[in-house]
């Protein structure tokens, strides 16, 4: 099992052999240590989990110093219930990864806060003639007589609060890994802002 934890940066475009050119996302990587294995006997599951990235030593308590002054820690489970092939304390860097490699990218979407259905869902709309006055963007009936009884139904797609979820995009691609700074780039596009913590995991 094969993981890393970074942080985006930009998006760019890479030039294939055959002169096409591809979205990538260049991602830098935290350093971090494995900090304890979940074992199906103790815990019920199999994980590795780690810590990643550097806090000043004031702000982490005495149950955390054990562990080190990590700024996050995530926990990896094992799809197989196979008994991981690292130990606590192994250090986790960007060569784990080589290009070619095919891994599932976790992170947390922009937040837009609160939007319409136009924007939320992809309404088209109300008509823009024909005697419509501040309706072009309106969502239009959301109940009455003859849908669910009279009654708004579970469910309806309304206006409400958008992003800040969290997203999973599989099947990208890693093209380039540079090991001496800590970055690696995958293709296509990362859910999240510029900063944004993300999750590489290798299938």
């Amino acid at each position: 099992m094969k993981f890393l934890v970074g942080t985006k940066q930009n998006m760019t475009q890479v030039w294939s052999d055959d002169g096409h050119a591809e979205p990538a996302t260049l991602l830098a990587v935290l350093p971090g240590k494995i900090t304890q294995l979940k074992t199906l006997e103790k815990d019920g599951y199999v994980a590795v989990q780690a810590g990643f990235g550097e806090k000043k030593e004031k702000k982490v308590n005495k149950a955390q110093k054990a562990k080190g002054l990590f700024a996050h820690y995530k926990e990896f489970r094992s799809e197989t219930n196979e008994a991981p092939t690292v130990n606590v304390g192994d250090e986790i860097k960007a060569e784990s990864f080589a290009p070619g490699d095919t891994v599932t990218v976790t992170g947390i979407s922009k937040g837009r806060g609160f939007q319409g259905v136009v924007k939320r869902h992809g309404f088209h709309g109300g008509r823009r003639t024909h005697g419509q006055k501040h309706s072009e963007r309106e969502p239009g009936s959301i109940g009455g007589a003859g849908r669910a009884g009279g009654r708004v139904v579970k469910g309806m797609r309304m206006g409400g609060r958008m992003g800040s979820d969290r997203v999973t995009v599989k099947n990208l691609r890693v093209l380039q890994v540079d090991a001496e700074n800590g970055y690696i780039l995958v293709s296509g596009a990362v859910p999240g802002r510029r900063g944004t913590l993300i999750e590489i995991i290798g299938q």
